[in-house]
Order: C-alpha cells, then structure tokens, then sequence
C-alpha cells in the first residue's frame, strides 16, 4: 500500500474530511453554523421597527403637509404596482391596536420615526399641532404599554416644501434640520430618551440623489451624491450639537441609524481582496462612521481615489466635499451609539474600474457579487447571510472600541403573503444567534 498501515477506508475518510474542511477554507465562513445556546446580556433591547411613511397613512389629513414621497409615488412608472403610502397600515388611526399587538410580542422597544410635515407642514415655519398631538397620543401609549420609545427624526421623507428649494444639495438643510429637531426635543423630549437622527443617510444619496430610483428621483451618482452625503452629515452633527448644548437635562441620548453590507473577501488568504473588503467598508458605513465616531474627516482611502479620479477627469476640484475644521470637530464624537441595519452581504475583489464617468459605485475600484447559493428572499438584492452579521459587529469593535451598538433593522421579505413563517423564523434565529456568538 502506499501508506503503510494505513487502511483504503481510513484513506478514503480522511480524504472525504478534507473535502468536507474545504468550503470552510476557500470561502472564509460557514454559510450555516450550529447554534450557541446562551443569554443575552440584561438590559438588552428586544423591539421592533417602522418608517413614518411605510405605515402611518394619513398622508394629506390634519395639517399633514406633502414629502417627497407623497410626490413621487404619485407619479405613473415610479413604482411598479403603482400603490402608495396613502393609506398604508393607517397606523396613524390604529396605533392603539399597534402598540396592543407590541405588547403581546413581548418587546420592550418601538423604533418608529416622526413625519417631518406632520409637525412643521413646510419644513420650517409654523408647526402643525394636530401632528404634534399624534405623536404625544403614540409615546404615551408606549410608555403605558412599557415600551420604550426610540424615535427616528428623518426616515426619507423630505418636507416637499425643502426639496422645491434644493433638498439634501442645499446647505442651508443644516439648519433646516436642526430647526426640526429642536421642536421635536422640546415636544417630545421629555418622555423619549432615545433618539436617531437620520435612518439610512447612504440610501437617501445614492439611491435618492445619485441613480434616481427613490424619491426625489434625483440623478447624479459620482457628484451630486457625495455633496448630499456631506450635508447629511453636517446636517446630524447640528441636531445632536443642539441635543447636548440645551437638552442636556432630559438626560437622553442620541446617535445615528447605518445601513451596511458585509464585504467579505472573495479569496480571503489573498491580501489584495483583504484590502477590497476594507476598501468596500470604507465606502459604504465609513463614509458616515469615520467622520462620526472617529476625527470628523472622510476615510483616507475614499479622499485618495476621489480626489485622484476627480483630477483625472477634469474636474477642478474634488468630488468628495471637505468639512471646515470647525465642521470635523462638531462633526467628530456625534453619536452616544451606532445604529446597524443590516441584512445581506457581498462578496468582493480588487478591480480597476472605468474612469470615464464620475461614478460612485466605481470609485472604490472593487467588484462585488452574492452568491446564487445563498437563499434567496423576495428581495433580489437580500440573500440571507446570518455569518455576515458577525462580522459587520467585530468590524465594528475593532475600528470604534466599545461604542454601544443597536442592530435598528433586520429582517426577511417574501412575496408569498402568508403567515407560514418558517423561512423568516430560519433567518431570524441564525441572524440572532450570530449577534448573540459575537
């Protein structure tokens, strides 16, 4: 034999472990993992979340003045089915009977978010008491009900009323933003000790202001997006400036919601798709987390690519805006916590890409890819990726310490409209159990 003492079936099991050991080690993670049974820590938040305008209804009633989704989704092709957020859970009229249906779940949070046009009609100016009146009648009945509120003061929708005057590209939204949020600390303040001050900024300026596919439609994905970004960042660091300097006495606290994908490198002993992974991450949370939670600037990696593709192409200056020293320092340490949504990952590798065009999506010079093994879900762009969550929450640690860390969004779409849940119990539980490993 050629291994003397060494059976043909001792042989042939070894030879069946290490293709068994192989996955593992080509791809870098376990698509499915065994569970770990354990306990989360006491004091741990277990709650649910919505958006203003995905549920509340009520879209033109009682002062209410128009978003930018109210205006978009009124326009034939916007939306494929052509339905709307006129109606849609009519929270707004049955909030009692949602926060009942809280209750009975067991959670002890509700993530929900303030319509900007039910409070200010135009953005700024007079305020709306009715919509103030509303969501006083929502925090009290969470608060009786033994939930805490956790409020969202912007989850996309934009008062038309701004956007008419240049939206998100207008600088001037700093102070807009932070007159908004001064009367909803001084309205609701009082009871509600957690707030967030933006869901998703990356969303609102790439899919919002770069490729057009989300209110307000607007199309400029390698320049008008980076400057949206720039003013959504000073626009969060405003509010929670005025949070701490004259709301320190309602003892709350205050951070900001990140929507992220983990970047997983495609051959993760290669080095160079180490870097794509870093890169991509860079990209995509950094682009907000850095100047947050670290020296109030843009990565590194982002400001080199930008400012040299920019130069390339002829720009006069570059594509990715610089804060004031006076903006980085306001800017820098403006979050008492880190907000995640995340549901799916990506994987990645290094590629030149295309300089012709100022694209976003182009300037990381990284490709990425999910997949087709993954299950999928009745999103096409949600594979379900329980493993990815470890990793987003040790990346997190290890660039930003121990800042507290809140997973805002999780979840599963399907297209089946049942209540036969076992692919959305699946996720949930590994999701979970992956939150719980790290």
């Amino acid at each position: 034999p050629a291994y003397p003492g060494v059976s043909p079936l001792q042989l042939h099991l070894v030879s069946m472990w290490l293709l068994l050991c192989l996955p593992a080690a080509i791809l870098g993670y376990q698509p499915e993992e065994p569970l770990l049974y354990g306990q989360f820590p006491e004091g741990f938040m277990w709650g649910t979340a919505t958006a203003a305008y995905q549920i509340e209804g009520a879209w033109d009633q009682d002062g209410k003045g128009p978003s930018i989704w109210d205006t978009w989704t009124k326009v034939p092709g916007n939306i494929v089915d052509g339905s709307s957020g006129d109606v849609a859970c009519d929270s707004y009229h049955k909030y009692k009977e949602d926060v009942s249906l809280m209750k009975a779940m067991g959670v002890n949070s509700y993530r929900f978010s303030i319509s900007w046009t039910r409070i200010l009609p135009d953005g700024i100016g007079a305020k709306n008491q009715e919509g103030i009146d509303y969501y006083n009648a929502v925090i009290d009945e969470l608060l009786a009900a033994g939930i805490e509120p956790a409020v969202t003061l912007y989850h996309w929708d934009l008062p038309q009323a701004l956007e008419n005057q240049g939206g998100w590209l207008n600088a001037t939204i700093a102070d807009w933003f932070e007159e908004y949020s001064r009367v909803c600390f001084e309205e609701f303040g009082d009871r509600v000790k957690f707030w967030i001050t933006l869901n998703e900024p990356w969303v609102t300026a790439t899919l919002g202001y770069g490729v057009g596919t989300m209110a307000p439609g607007v199309m400029g994905i390698g320049t008008l997006t980076y400057i949206v970004a720039h003013n959504e960042i000073r626009a969060h660091a405003r509010a929670v400036q005025a949070y701490k300097t004259d709301y320190a006495n309602q003892n709350g606290k205050i951070g900001i919601t990140l929507s992220i994908r983990w970047y997983e490198p495609e051959h993760p002993l290669d080095p160079t798709h180490q870097e794509a992974s870093e890169t991509a991450m860079m990209f995509d949370i950094g682009w907000y987390s850095e100047p947050i939670f670290n020296n109030g600037m843009y990565p590194e990696i982002m400001r080199q690519k930008i400012d040299a593709k920019s130069s390339a192409q002829g720009f006069p200056e570059s594509r990715l805006p610089s804060f004031t020293d006076t903006e980085s320092a306001m800017i820098a340490g403006s979050s008492d916590f880190i907000g995640i949504n995340m549901y799916t990952s990506n994987l990645v590798y290094p590629k030149e890409e295309p300089i012709e065009d100022p694209v976003y999506f182009y300037d990381d010079d990284v490709e990425g890819y999910q997949d087709p093994d993954w299950y999928a879900s009745g999103s096409d762009w949600l594979k379900v990726t329980p493993w990815g969550l470890r990793s987003v929450m040790n990346w997190v640690k290890d660039h930003y310490g121990n800042i507290p860390v809140y997973i805002t969004e999780n979840g599963f779409s399907d297209k089946l409209g049942n209540t036969d849940d076992l692919q959305r119990i699946y996720v949930y539980k590994h999701y979970i159990n992956q939150l719980l490993k790290s």
